[in-house]
């Protein structure tokens, strides 16, 4: 017979040990998500499925008060849990009970709710704010840029820190309502559909919805003074596009390029699957930037961008990132490449569809061209390091690498791929590897040499991107450049409104 041995507290033990691990002691929510580029960004212990914005704005004074309401879930137990912001909060409240908040670091914002939060829990925290966003430098930088006639917001990999308080973090993505009050005469453009407008007492309030999951950086604000016009696609698709009323001898120009919104979206939806949001447009504020972002639905263009003219092949890479970037991000900012390289390869099939390029001759013209030596090379597009995130490598070389794909599996693959790609990840955020894991499962070949090759070799490949399918090819030494095919200029400049990160 077996006997137990009773000792004192034996039953305490017992007790303390049937007590399942979500009863554990509630800890702080990590100040950051641990990219691998950006540690800082992003906030764990939790997942925020919508925002709120509330905001009034006066031009003149560059004035921002708001009032943030954020709908999340618990991913742990929390006793503590940090907002990426910058301004200055007036009160915070969570699940409708006043919080206690302190700021730490560059841009945290650490709330301690009256009681701890256990996980699975739906929260809603709301936070009132104000401050003068131009004002409000990190490192000597704000994301927040002046115009003649008002502000405007569009910046990567962070910029919401400096208008609204959240996670800032791509693998957070949200749906946002944004509800912006601006003085009567000015004009506000935002992410989605306009809703509605109304105005009381000489203000004007604009509703604006994302009724799809956006990351926090693709998410928009520009006020000013703008000419709007409106259409819909071939398809049906709601259109908007803004311009503002002082861009100059530029104006033309930028009209003749984003006006074809409509045609390039109809056109890349043919490529790359079904448009994924429900709105689509473009918007050129009076900046002195000299880049471009893809924000969501409504992407941001610099005037300066069409200084040389009309420019369809900008506004192609921008609305390709509408599949690549947006719909589909980065799990960790490392994997830059499946926005980049995609966006940039969209440009070459345009060149391709109107007779100014092929895409073969483009990769060999960037390939035949750029010497062994050259630095280019030694950027690994698929982990190109902090530093180097958008360096021309990530685009062009980025490039290189889905020409040599194409070779590799053929044009009725490689389009499948593409189209697959895009449907399986919609609204979801994916890594290099899983691309590579996806594209072998789609063709049925082994392709880890192929992205090895391109993506995170740092010399140049020993064969050009369209001879890696076992076609005869010259080695790198041996061949001369080929003509520069003619939307190769058009194709650098729009890689020039870029590098702005």
């Amino acid at each position: 017979m077996r006997h137990r041995l009773i000792v004192p507290g034996a039953a305490a033990v017992c007790l303390l040990l049937a007590i399942p691990a979500s009863a554990a002691e509630p800890t702080p929510g990590a100040p950051g998500v641990g990219d691998s580029y950006y540690p800082d960004s992003g906030n764990g212990g939790y997942h925020v499925s919508h925002y709120d914005l509330r905001l009034k704005y006066q031009p003149k004074s560059d004035k921002l008060e708001g009032t943030a309401t954020l709908l999340a879930t618990t991913t742990q137990d929390l006793s503590r849990f940090n907002l990426d912001f910058l301004l200055d909060v007036n009160e915070v409240l969570v699940n409708g009970k006043k919080a206690t908040f302190a700021k730490s670091g560059v841009h945290e914002l650490e709330i301690t709710p009256s009681a701890a939060l256990p996980k699975g829990k739906d929260i809603s925290v709301v936070v009132r704010y104000s401050g003068t966003p131009s004002e409000v430098k990190v490192a000597g930088f704000t994301a927040w840029n002046r115009t003649p006639d008002g502000a405007v917001v569009a910046q990567e990999p962070e910029g919401a820190a400096w208008w609204f308080p959240s996670n800032d973090h791509p693998t957070d993505k949200a749906t946002f309502d944004i509800s912006v009050s601006v003085p009567d005469g000015y004009q506000t453009v935002s992410n989605g559909i306009l809703t509605s407008q109304s105005s009381k007492l000489g203000w004007t309030r604009y509703n604006w919805r994302s009724s799809k999951p956006q990351a926090t950086y693709l998410t928009t604000l520009a006020v000013g003074k703008f000419d709007i016009t409106q259409d819909t696609t071939a398809n049906g698709l709601p259109v908007l596009n803004a311009y503002s009323k002082d861009l100059g001898e530029n104006a033309p120009a930028v009209r003749a390029s984003v006006e074809r919104t409509p045609e390039i979206i109809d056109w890349e939806s043919s490529l790359f699957g079904p448009y994924p949001f429900t709105a689509v447009g473009g918007y050129v504020p009076n900046v002195k930037t000299g880049y471009a972002l893809e924000t969501q639905t409504r992407p941001y263009y610099s005037p300066s961008s069409f200084r040389n003219g009309a420019n369809t092949s900008l506004i192609v890479h921008e609305l390709a990132h509408q599949w690549f970037g947006d719909s589909v991000s980065v799990k960790d900012w490392k994997n830059i490449w499946i926005n980049e390289g995609f966006a940039t390869y969209a440009q070459w099939l345009w060149s391709e569809k109107e007779g100014e390029g092929t895409t073969q001759e483009l990769a060999d013209y960037i390939y035949n061209g750029v010497p062994a030596d050259n630095a280019f090379w030694t950027v690994k597009p698929g982990d190109p390091g902090a530093d180097k995130q958008f360096d021309r490598a990530v685009y062009d070389r980025g490039a290189l690498a889905l020409q040599a794909l194409r070779t590799k599996v053929g044009d009725k693959t490689f389009f499948e791929i593409l189209q697959g790609w895009t449907a399986a990840n919609k609204y979801g955020n994916a890594s290099v590897q899983d691309f590579a894991t996806f594209a072998e499962k789609v063709s049925g070949k082994p392709l880890a040499q192929l992205f090895d090759t391109w993506l995170f070799s740092t010399s140049k490949p020993a064969v050009s991107p369209n001879a890696t399918a076992g076609k005869a090819g010259k080695s790198a030494k041996s061949l001369k450049a080929p003509a520069r095919p003619k939307s190769w200029q058009k194709i650098q400049e729009a890689q020039a409104a870029h590098p702005h990160h």
